[in-house]
């Protein structure tokens, strides 16, 4: 086999066509996301010109929503909060239908609870006790961590030393333990209320989605309020609220010493697609760059058909079974270095080119950017055996090309392109070899968000391994099947 390697290796790089080739996708996978980059400028009006928010971060790294009304007083040391959810009812502004109306409604992950907070920071810790619109009630902290605790109205939150229990009873007598936490320091505590916008999408008249996403407000009612270890008095703040925000975004609070009444819109939640740009925008060009590494998959086989030159080829490995995977390994190898290579360049500077451009870019750990960087390469690797493979099935260059792009490229660019059902594309990106695109999605999807998860916005059906996998099996189907037909076939 060692024989085989370095006798498909010579053969490679001693055809220019081939090391072009290769080199071409290279600079289209780098030199496209680059210019994808460079050509994406954000730009904001307000009271200080040109001067884009900030996004906020969460604890654990991450872009995040943090607006909504708050009742509060400060916690600085050991205490807890009891309540009891009497009501629930909102607003939705302009929704189907007609879209034009305002009416009673109260969105899904609408919330209303009881929350211990480190400060009035957008971004900073918490941990909360909440009932929803149509998901019960639920624990949530640190804006990712998310457990559904049943349906109780009743809610508790309590802290000893640096340990947050989140608790809940049907009466207000039985409690139940739904989770533990930590927040250590001085902290507020209190009620909150947060109403994430309507997220719909429609239909567009060339297929694909049209996304919309509509201002609601919720008002919760508590009852039974108690509040052990505070210090200060009851103060409302709409965090992250904006000046010259529309009225019914805007968070109020009514104490009648027997009840609260507490109205607030907005969400507690990672930012989804609202979090800056993704890191994979700069790789835009590995779709472009994936032609030329088809090319040079299926000529790599192709051209010793056309030649004649497969015949000697076949000769010197007895049983024909070693010749496509040293193939295969030559020409995956070679992808690899240079869809590494073209990622690591496009990623770094990619950033930096948008950041410069006054882009907000979504963060990601260090662990995900690797993961990205280097999925990509192997994306490219593999599709270089899948056309490999079927260079060898088709024995024809022209087929061979085209059959591949149709199934790598052809699903991905109409799933991403927004022009068909969203449905359909979702369907697309797990059953053929697109899939493997999921490799590069950087930001995870999270139950808890109303968000607009769609291929056409980088959400993949798949996770990016899951995806991978997909794009494997074909590459490992195609390859073993072309390893049969050519023992069997004449060369």
């Amino acid at each position: 086999m060692i024989a085989l390697l370095r006798s498909e290796w010579t053969k490679f790089r001693t055809v220019r066509g081939w090391i072009a080739g290769s080199i071409v996708a290279v600079l289209l996978t780098a030199g496209v996301g680059l210019l994808g980059a460079a050509g994406t400028v954000r730009s904001c009006e307000g009271p200080q010109g040109n001067v884009c928010p900030e996004i906020p971060i969460g604890p654990g790294g991450q872009a995040v929503t943090d607006r909504f009304s708050f009742y509060h007083r400060a916690l600085p040391g050991d205490g807890s909060i009891t309540a009891k959810v009497a009501g629930v009812s909102g607003v939705i502004t302009y929704p189907p239908p007609g879209h034009d109306q305002i009416v009673p409604g109260v969105v899904p992950w609408a919330k209303v609870g009881v929350m211990v907070k480190r400060d009035l920071t957008q971004g900073s810790a918490y941990t909360a006790v909440m009932v929803t619109g149509d998901h019960g009630t639920r624990v949530q902290d640190d804006f990712v961590n998310d457990l559904a605790a049943g349906g109780d109205p009743w809610l508790r939150l309590s802290r000893t030393g640096d340990v947050l229990t989140g608790e809940t009873s049907p009466d207000g007598t039985s409690w139940r333990v739904v989770a533990t936490t930590r927040l250590a320091g001085p902290a507020v505590v209190g009620l909150f209320a947060a109403s994430p916008c309507d997220v719909t999408l429609g239909q567009g008249s060339l297929g694909g989605v049209i996304g919309a996403c509509r201002l609601t407000n919720v008002t919760g009612r508590f009852e039974h309020v108690t509040v052990e270890g505070a210090a200060g008095t009851w103060t409302h703040d709409d965090v992250g609220g904006e000046p010259g925000a529309p009225s019914l975004s805007v968070g109020a609070a009514r104490d009648w010493g027997s009840a609260i009444q507490l109205t607030g819109s907005g969400d507690i939640a990672p930012a989804g697609i609202d979090g800056g740009a993704v890191i994979e925008r700069t790789l835009s060009g590995a779709t472009i760059g994936l032609i030329a590494v088809i090319v040079v998959g299926v000529l790599f086989v192709t051209a010793e058909y056309r030649r004649g030159l497969i015949r000697s080829t076949l000769a010197a490995s007895p049983g024909r079974t070693g010749v496509l995977p040293a193939k295969a390994a030559v020409v995956a190898a070679v992808t690899f270095a240079g869809g590494l290579v073209a990622a690591a360049i496009a990623v770094p500077v990619g950033l930096r080119l948008m950041r410069d451009r006054n882009n907000a870019i979504a963060p990601v750990t260090a662990l995900t950017e690797v993961r990205v960087i280097v999925g990509t390469a192997a994306l490219l690797a593999v599709t270089a055996v899948l056309a490999l493979a079927m260079g060898a099935l088709f024995r024809r260059s022209a087929a061979a090309v085209i059959a591949t792009i149709m199934l790598v490229l052809l699903p991905q660019l109409l799933a991403t392109a927004s022009v068909i059902p969203a449905p359909a594309a979702e369907w697309l990106l797990r059953v053929t070899p697109a899939a493997g695109f999921a490799i590069q999605q950087s930001i995870p999807e999270y139950p808890q968000v109303e968000d607009y998860s769609v291929p056409a916005l980088g959400y993949y059906p798949l996770p990016p391994l899951g995806g991978f996998a997909v794009t494997c099996l074909y590459a490992a189907a195609a390859l073993g099947a072309a390893i049969v037909l050519l023992r069997r076939r004449d060369a």
